[in-house]
């Protein structure tokens, strides 16, 4: 695969143009990314999908090299939940914080540090810094939600 960014390409007889960029930095990241570019994953708004195409882009440009050092997967940052065979209406892909990567939580924010198992977030409108957990992320809320916290 070329690592230059490809010139952006029009569909036939449509107005809209499209554009994958490859990062050469993030290589093993690199078909899960540019798959996410493609189309918005199923049940994600579509706004949402361009947010995290573009956190994406800028966390991989500024820390791929780091995260595969440190171990991170292709699920770590870019995974969601699956998607039931038959949802229930108030389903919502994005709430399941417990499966969801990292890109799908930045949402605009900077990542200011990386570690094997947790990345620090920054707000740059309110200065507010999130820990994010790769492992160990409750599915029920705090601490003691769960009866596996316990274990």
């Amino acid at each position: 695969m070329d690592s230059q960014p490809k010139k952006p390409v029009e569909p036939s007889g449509a107005t809209c143009k499209e554009e994958i960029v490859e990062l050469p930095q993030a290589q093993r990241y690199r078909k899960t990314f540019g798959h996410l570019q493609l189309k918005p994953p199923e049940d994600v708004r579509e706004d949402r999908w361009e947010q995290a195409v573009e956190d994406g882009r800028r966390f991989l440009a500024a820390w791929s090299t780091q995260a595969e050092a440190l171990g991170w997967t292709s699920a770590d940052l870019f995974g969601l939940a699956p998607v039931p065979d038959r949802p229930h209406p108030s389903y919502r892909r994005l709430s399941r914080y417990d499966l969801m990567g990292l890109i799908w939580l930045l949402e605009g924010k900077e990542v200011i540090a990386l570690t094997s198992d947790s990345a620090t977030i920054r707000n740059s409108l309110t200065g507010n810094v999130t820990v994010y957990r790769k492992d160990n992320k409750p599915a029920l809320g705090p601490l003691g939600d769960s009866l596996d916290d316990f274990s």
